[in-house]
């Protein structure tokens, strides 16, 4: 933030005879993500010894190229002073590594590149101002985006550790350490390289090329296994699915919070229990109870749509058959304020979805029993 109110931001997109655009105050938050973005790349990627270092000098041996042909020397002063300490660091870090930058060296270099790239792009208002530090990050970038993806789809905190970044990709194909490093050191030459064919091409020519060096880019990733398009679309639609469910069975379970606020005796909750069960998708629901007079009864509720051949529940419809290894027998205790010992509801739900949203459907059936248990109701109904 402060930084970007020093006036450092990045506030035109350019492609000459094509388009231009004026992010106006656009240009805040996309300079903030930037900045964050491009420092925790950095740091990300300083997983093997000379990793982070070596593709830094090259970034920032790129970027002093860039503020040269911008006529920006004090731009290009810097980035070769820092070409010059991270090579000169890179002796001692490359692999067997004697010193390492730790996190307050690579937070530094990832935010001293992503400021500096962007005072760079602010000398001009052509697409290579931005598209050339985009691709000269490029394996950074990308390695965390992926990162993020790939925990977004498998529902982990986005700050979980995780060994399929780039370099550990690489490593399980067989590559050693120091072998790794100068892989990444070459793609991310090969494609800032193929970036500074911008500085002389215009108008559609520029997409091209942008567009080209980014799909090389991904193919690289594609290639050593870091992502992989059909596995990736079908976690995402996986995901989508479960985040649908959870918010159906959240909906229904509020819906059947309401029935138990409103019971007043025996009858009326086990009316909700019924209810609770029908929106949760259960099979069935068995209650065996002792009455006053020392008799036994059972209770049961049973899904009016269940058969041998057809399954039909609250929001999904099958024509199957429901087969005997599918279904999820569970005993919750129910607290009996007439005994110490709890009734114990037996319930039966199928898990022809996946057992864990079953499992998630039982927790919710659970918490509606420990809210509003028999101890709530009426003291003077006969039944509780």
């Amino acid at each position: 933030i402060i930084v970007c109110s020093f006036g450092v931001r990045i506030q035109h997109i350019t492609v000459e005879g094509l388009f231009s655009v004026d992010l106006g105050i656009y240009s805040w938050p996309l300079t903030i993500l930037w900045l964050v973005g491009v420092t925790n790349a950095v740091n990300l990627i300083d997983g093997l010894d000379g990793l982070a270092a070596g593709i830094s000098a090259i970034v920032c041996g790129f970027l002093a190229i860039l503020a040269v042909h911008l006529n920006n020397p004090i731009m290009a002063i810097l980035m070769l002073a820092m070409v010059g300490s991270l090579v000169g660091f890179l002796f001692f870090n490359f692999n067997p590594a004697k010193i390492f930058m730790g996190d307050c060296g690579s937070l530094f270099i990832g935010f001293m590149i992503a400021a500096s790239s962007v005072l760079t792009s602010t000398k001009s208002h052509a697409l290579v101002g931005v598209a050339l530090p985009v691709l000269a990050l490029g394996i950074p970038i990308f390695d965390t985006f992926f990162a993020m993806l790939r925990r977004f789809i498998q529902r982990r905190s986005m700050f979980a550790p995780d060994k399929s970044h780039f370099h550990h990709r690489l490593l399980d194909h067989g590559f050693g350490h120091a072998h790794v490093a100068v892989i990444a050191y070459a793609v991310t030459i090969i494609i800032a390289g193929m970036g500074l064919f911008l500085l002389v091409t215009r108008s559609f020519a520029s997409i091209i090329v942008f567009a080209s060096s980014l799909l090389l880019l991904v193919l690289m990733f594609r290639i050593v296994g870091s992502v992989r398009l059909r596995e990736t679309m079908a976690g995402l639609r996986t995901k989508r699915a479960i985040s649908g469910r959870a918010r159906q069975e959240i909906k229904n379970f509020e819906e059947a919070q309401l029935h138990f606020r409103n019971a007043k005796n025996f009858d009326d909750w086990w009316a909700s229990v019924c209810l609770a069960a029908e929106k949760l998708d259960f099979t069935s629901v068995t209650l065996p109870i002792t009455n006053r007079d020392g008799t036994y009864r059972f209770l049961q509720w049973e899904a009016p749509a269940v058969s041998s051949n057809n399954l039909t529940l609250n929001h999904l419809t099958l024509n199957t058959e429901i087969k005997i290894d599918s279904l999820i027998h569970l005993v919750v205790p129910v607290k009996d304020r007439r005994g110490q010992t709890p009734l114990r509801l037996q319930i039966e739900t199928c898990s022809f979805q996946s057992v864990e949203a079953a499992g998630r459907r039982v927790a919710l059936f659970s918490r509606l029993l420990e809210e509003h248990a028999l101890m709530t109701l009426d003291p003077e109904d006969k039944d509780a």
